[in-house]
């Protein structure tokens, strides 16, 4: 949650709650799921830690 907070909610401003659910959303699934590396599963993002898995 702290990565969520720092590189996305503590640098916008968000004018609804429903632009807020959107742009967190787009984060996480563009971002977090896709990009950013993580030290639990070997520094790999999430969606390659998937398809290894898988393979």
């Amino acid at each position: 949650m702290k990565t969520l907070k720092c590189e996305e909610v503590y640098l916008k401003e968000y004018q609804t709650y429903q632009e807020a659910l959107e742009n967190i959303g787009e984060f996480i699934e563009k971002i977090y799921n896709t990009k950013r590396l993580h030290s639990s599963i070997g520094y790999l993002p999430p969606v390659e830690f998937e398809a290894a898995f898988a393979a």
